[in-house]
């Protein structure tokens, strides 16, 4: 076995989700499928009560629910709380087999197409990265280094976590481009960690484009907490497109044009999320970051 000796292929942390569960039941009728010699690969249903009630959770975001506190409060008994130490359990570092990496399976709303997010800057992150990119031109990375998903996501449970974010799509929708071209991607990331066990990955000129988190931006909304405008008709689907100051961000009911008040230009994403609305994000800014990695 490589450096990298247990991967895990996670679907369904959101129910509502359905690229990632579909995926997990496919890897899981035909696991050869996702085995490469080097390493082992496991496939887990996150959530499986979400995903059979068709809603995001039960009780709680199970995708903000591995933070160690959490993990070692015994008081917490909600359902995500339980399924997030059983998790921990069976594939966390303290478990009989921790996994050395993960690549979590979402969708979303959002215009993000296909999204690796990553959750660290370290130099085999972003060597992967690059290597995804250079094969596929369009693959977006966002990093969210700066945000804390480090600490509390299930992908944070191994060494390297990654997240699969794909879209647009609606809850509890599938869209077959979208299945397939999220299946590519997991076979081209496999494909790459059995090279790196190998010592046989491509050599290039590591060159990569990402989008560092900044901030989140909420809805305007009233004294009461209700929301008071839209996302502006021309920031709409814009994901990672260059928003200036001056620009259009948010539209009133009676028509009113919010503009972007920020001093520099960001590169907005998960632009109108629907999950997001209860967490109070219109968006997240990011920065774009275009580096030459070393050899």
């Amino acid at each position: 076995m490589g450096e990298l000796n247990r991967v895990a292929i996670v679907g369904g942390t959101h129910g509502n989700e359905c690229i990632g569960v579909y995926l997990k039941k496919k890897f899981s009728q035909s696991p050869t499928l996702v085995q490469r010699p080097s390493f082992s690969t496991q496939v887990l249903l996150a959530n499986p009560q979400a995903v059979a009630a068709g809603v995001r959770y039960i009780d709680r975001d199970l995708n903000r629910s591995f933070d160690h506190d959490r993990l070692q409060n015994e008081s917490l008994a909600n359902y995500e709380d339980l399924r997030a130490k059983s998790i921990d359990q069976m594939i966390g570092p303290s478990s009989d087999a921790p996994v050395d990496v993960i690549l979590d399976i979402h969708s979303t709303t959002s215009n993000l197409g296909l999204t690796l997010i990553i959750d660290d800057e370290k130099l085999f992150t972003l060597r992967l990265a690059s290597y995804l990119q250079h094969l596929n031109s369009a693959i977006k990375v966002y990093s969210t280094v700066h945000s804390g998903r480090s600490r509390d996501a299930l992908r944070s449970l191994a060494k390297y976590g990654f997240c699969l974010e794909v879209g647009p799509v609606a809850q509890g929708v599938l869209d077959a481009d979208l299945f397939q071209r999220t299946e590519i991607l997991i076979h081209t990331i496999l494909d790459y960690l059995e090279q790196y066990n190998c010592n046989s990955v491509m050599r290039l000129n590591h060159s990569l484009t990402f989008y560092r988190y900044l901030d989140t931006v909420d809805y305007p909304r009233d004294d009461q907490g209700d929301i008071q405008a839209m996302i502006h008709p021309q920031l709409q689907f814009k994901d990672y497109e260059a928003l200036y100051p001056g620009d259009p961000m948010f539209l009133t009911f009676d028509g009113e044009v919010i503009l972007y008040s920020g001093a520099s230009v960001v590169y907005p994403v998960f632009i109108n999320e629907a999950a997001y609305y209860e967490k109070r994000i219109a968006m997240c800014l990011t920065e774009k970051v275009c580096t030459t990695l070393e050899r």
